[in-house]
Protein backbone atom coordinates (compact mmCIF):
# COMPACT_ATOMS: atom_id res chain seq x y z
CA UNK A 1 0.00 0.00 0.00
CA UNK A 2 1.17 3.30 -1.05
CA UNK A 3 1.98 5.90 1.89
CA UNK A 4 -0.82 8.62 1.73
CA UNK A 5 1.86 11.36 0.89
CA UNK A 6 2.70 9.13 -2.37
CA UNK A 7 2.63 12.11 -5.14
CA UNK A 8 -0.20 10.97 -8.23
CA UNK A 9 2.21 12.49 -10.83
CA UNK A 10 4.53 9.36 -9.91
CA UNK A 11 1.55 6.60 -10.22
CA UNK A 12 0.76 8.09 -13.96
CA UNK A 13 4.78 7.34 -14.36
CA UNK A 14 4.62 4.23 -13.11
CA UNK A 15 1.33 3.03 -15.53
CA UNK A 16 3.27 4.31 -18.42
CA UNK A 17 6.07 2.81 -18.07
CA UNK A 18 6.77 0.25 -20.79
CA UNK A 19 7.07 -3.48 -19.51
CA UNK A 20 10.38 -4.58 -17.74
CA UNK A 21 13.03 -5.12 -21.37
CA UNK A 22 13.07 -8.56 -22.50
CA UNK A 23 16.84 -9.07 -24.09
CA UNK A 24 15.71 -10.52 -27.33
CA UNK A 25 17.46 -14.29 -28.17
CA UNK A 26 20.73 -13.71 -30.36
CA UNK A 27 20.39 -14.07 -33.88
CA UNK A 28 22.38 -17.25 -34.74
CA UNK A 29 23.28 -19.33 -37.46
CA UNK A 30 25.77 -22.62 -38.04
CA UNK A 31 28.65 -22.67 -40.29
CA UNK A 32 30.21 -26.16 -40.44
CA UNK A 33 33.83 -25.54 -42.00
CA UNK A 34 34.78 -28.60 -44.80
CA UNK A 35 37.10 -26.65 -46.51
CA UNK A 36 40.54 -27.60 -45.07
CA UNK A 37 42.82 -29.40 -47.04
CA UNK A 38 43.52 -32.42 -44.98
CA UNK A 39 46.94 -32.87 -45.19
CA UNK A 40 47.20 -35.46 -42.13
CA UNK A 41 44.49 -37.00 -43.57
CA UNK A 42 45.22 -36.99 -46.97
CA UNK A 43 41.82 -37.02 -48.38
CA UNK A 44 38.44 -34.84 -47.83
CA UNK A 45 37.58 -35.60 -44.29
CA UNK A 46 33.78 -34.26 -44.72
CA UNK A 47 34.01 -37.64 -47.19
CA UNK A 48 35.09 -40.16 -44.52
CA UNK A 49 32.59 -42.70 -43.77
CA UNK A 50 31.33 -43.71 -40.12
CA UNK A 51 28.78 -46.00 -39.63
CA UNK A 52 27.19 -45.66 -43.42
CA UNK A 53 27.43 -41.89 -43.12
CA UNK A 54 29.70 -39.24 -44.24
CA UNK A 55 31.75 -37.20 -41.04
CA UNK A 56 29.76 -33.62 -42.83
CA UNK A 57 26.63 -35.91 -42.80
CA UNK A 58 26.62 -36.81 -39.07
CA UNK A 59 27.51 -33.26 -37.87
CA UNK A 60 24.68 -32.15 -40.15
CA UNK A 61 22.26 -34.59 -38.19
CA UNK A 62 23.15 -32.70 -35.26
CA UNK A 63 22.98 -29.39 -36.70
CA UNK A 64 19.19 -30.61 -37.70
CA UNK A 65 18.38 -30.70 -33.74
CA UNK A 66 18.90 -27.09 -33.49
CA UNK A 67 16.28 -24.30 -34.29
CA UNK A 68 19.32 -22.41 -36.14
CA UNK A 69 19.94 -22.19 -40.16
CA UNK A 70 23.01 -24.25 -41.24
CA UNK A 71 25.68 -23.01 -44.07
CA UNK A 72 28.42 -25.69 -45.14
CA UNK A 73 31.76 -23.17 -45.99
CA UNK A 74 33.69 -25.61 -48.36
CA UNK A 75 35.58 -22.82 -50.05
CA UNK A 76 37.42 -20.12 -48.33
CA UNK A 77 37.35 -16.41 -49.10
CA UNK A 78 41.04 -16.64 -48.23
CA UNK A 79 42.43 -19.80 -49.08
CA UNK A 80 45.49 -21.56 -47.45
CA UNK A 81 44.92 -19.77 -43.84
CA UNK A 82 43.78 -22.91 -41.59
CA UNK A 83 40.33 -22.74 -40.13
CA UNK A 84 40.55 -18.87 -39.65
CA UNK A 85 40.10 -18.41 -43.71
CA UNK A 86 36.46 -20.42 -42.89
CA UNK A 87 36.18 -18.20 -40.01
CA UNK A 88 36.99 -15.45 -41.52
CA UNK A 89 34.26 -16.56 -44.96
CA UNK A 90 31.30 -16.98 -42.68
CA UNK A 91 31.65 -13.49 -40.87
CA UNK A 92 32.00 -11.75 -43.63
CA UNK A 93 28.92 -13.12 -45.49
CA UNK A 94 26.61 -13.92 -42.46
CA UNK A 95 23.60 -11.68 -42.29
CA UNK A 96 22.87 -13.07 -38.68
CA UNK A 97 24.07 -11.20 -35.27
CA UNK A 98 26.61 -14.57 -34.18
CA UNK A 99 28.23 -17.59 -35.99
CA UNK A 100 28.34 -20.94 -34.49
CA UNK A 101 31.39 -22.57 -35.88
CA UNK A 102 31.54 -27.04 -36.11
CA UNK A 103 34.28 -28.47 -37.79
CA UNK A 104 33.07 -31.40 -40.16
CA UNK A 105 35.47 -34.21 -38.83
CA UNK A 106 33.86 -33.66 -35.26
CA UNK A 107 31.21 -36.73 -35.32
CA UNK A 108 30.54 -36.69 -31.59
CA UNK A 109 29.28 -33.46 -31.43
CA UNK A 110 26.04 -32.85 -29.56
CA UNK A 111 23.08 -30.47 -29.73
CA UNK A 112 23.56 -29.53 -25.94
CA UNK A 113 26.82 -28.64 -26.58
CA UNK A 114 25.56 -25.72 -29.52
CA UNK A 115 22.81 -24.79 -27.24
CA UNK A 116 25.26 -24.34 -24.23
CA UNK A 117 27.32 -21.98 -26.63
CA UNK A 118 24.81 -19.91 -27.68
CA UNK A 119 23.45 -19.12 -23.99
CA UNK A 120 26.78 -18.59 -23.35
CA UNK A 121 27.33 -15.80 -25.26
CA UNK A 122 25.53 -12.86 -23.08
CA UNK A 123 26.72 -9.57 -22.29
CA UNK A 124 30.31 -8.35 -23.49
CA UNK A 125 31.54 -11.51 -24.58
CA UNK A 126 32.42 -11.58 -28.67
CA UNK A 127 33.18 -15.04 -28.65
CA UNK A 128 32.53 -18.21 -26.63
CA UNK A 129 34.80 -21.45 -27.27
CA UNK A 130 34.85 -24.79 -25.89
CA UNK A 131 38.08 -25.72 -23.86
CA UNK A 132 39.61 -29.01 -24.64
CA UNK A 133 43.07 -30.97 -23.46
CA UNK A 134 44.97 -28.29 -25.56
CA UNK A 135 42.85 -25.37 -25.01
CA UNK A 136 40.43 -23.54 -26.97
CA UNK A 137 38.60 -24.80 -30.08
CA UNK A 138 35.80 -26.11 -32.45
CA UNK A 139 32.87 -25.83 -31.90
CA UNK A 140 32.64 -22.15 -30.58
CA UNK A 141 30.56 -19.15 -31.47
CA UNK A 142 31.64 -15.93 -32.81
CA UNK A 143 29.87 -12.39 -33.29
CA UNK A 144 29.77 -11.03 -36.42
CA UNK A 145 31.91 -7.67 -34.41
CA UNK A 146 34.78 -10.55 -34.33
CA UNK A 147 35.76 -9.91 -37.87
CA UNK A 148 37.91 -6.99 -37.49
CA UNK A 149 40.23 -9.05 -35.24
CA UNK A 150 39.92 -12.05 -37.62
CA UNK A 151 41.19 -9.80 -40.60
CA UNK A 152 44.08 -8.52 -38.32
CA UNK A 153 44.78 -12.16 -37.66
CA UNK A 154 44.76 -13.16 -41.51
CA UNK A 155 47.02 -9.98 -42.38
CA UNK A 156 49.65 -10.96 -39.84
CA UNK A 157 50.05 -14.40 -41.19
CA UNK A 158 48.68 -15.56 -37.38
CA UNK A 159 46.15 -18.42 -38.19
CA UNK A 160 45.64 -20.02 -34.40
CA UNK A 161 42.54 -19.94 -32.68
CA UNK A 162 43.84 -19.92 -29.76
CA UNK A 163 45.34 -16.46 -30.33
CA UNK A 164 41.99 -15.26 -31.95
CA UNK A 165 40.44 -16.41 -28.57
CA UNK A 166 43.05 -14.80 -26.60
CA UNK A 167 42.47 -11.60 -28.80
CA UNK A 168 38.55 -11.80 -28.51
CA UNK A 169 38.95 -12.27 -24.55
CA UNK A 170 36.60 -15.48 -24.71
CA UNK A 171 34.51 -17.14 -22.51
CA UNK A 172 35.60 -20.89 -22.07
CA UNK A 173 33.12 -23.43 -21.28
CA UNK A 174 33.76 -27.24 -20.67
CA UNK A 175 31.87 -29.41 -22.88
CA UNK A 176 29.22 -31.53 -21.55
CA UNK A 177 29.79 -34.95 -21.69
CA UNK A 178 33.50 -34.62 -21.49
CA UNK A 179 36.08 -34.63 -23.66
CA UNK A 180 34.65 -37.26 -26.39
CA UNK A 181 32.04 -34.77 -28.03
CA UNK A 182 34.84 -32.76 -28.79
CA UNK A 183 37.10 -35.37 -30.79
CA UNK A 184 38.07 -34.67 -34.29
CA UNK A 185 39.14 -37.23 -37.17
CA UNK A 186 42.94 -35.90 -38.17
CA UNK A 187 44.66 -39.75 -38.95
CA UNK A 188 44.35 -42.91 -40.27
CA UNK A 189 44.06 -44.38 -37.65
CA UNK A 190 41.93 -41.84 -35.71
CA UNK A 191 39.39 -43.31 -38.45
CA UNK A 192 40.28 -46.92 -36.97
CA UNK A 193 39.68 -46.11 -33.61
CA UNK A 194 36.15 -44.76 -34.36
CA UNK A 195 35.21 -48.09 -36.25
CA UNK A 196 33.94 -49.65 -33.14
CA UNK A 197 31.73 -46.35 -32.55
CA UNK A 198 29.94 -45.96 -35.60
Amino acid sequence: MLPPRFPLHYLDAMKAMPPATVIPPLAVEICILAGGLSSRMGRDKARLRLGGRSLLSRVRSVTAQTPYPVRVIRRDLVPRCGPLGGVYTALKTTRFEAVLFLACDMPFITAEMMAMLVKSNRGRHRAVFTRGESGPGFPFLLRRTALPQVERQIAGGRFSLHALAAKCRARMIRAPGGSRSLFNVNTPEDVESMKDEG
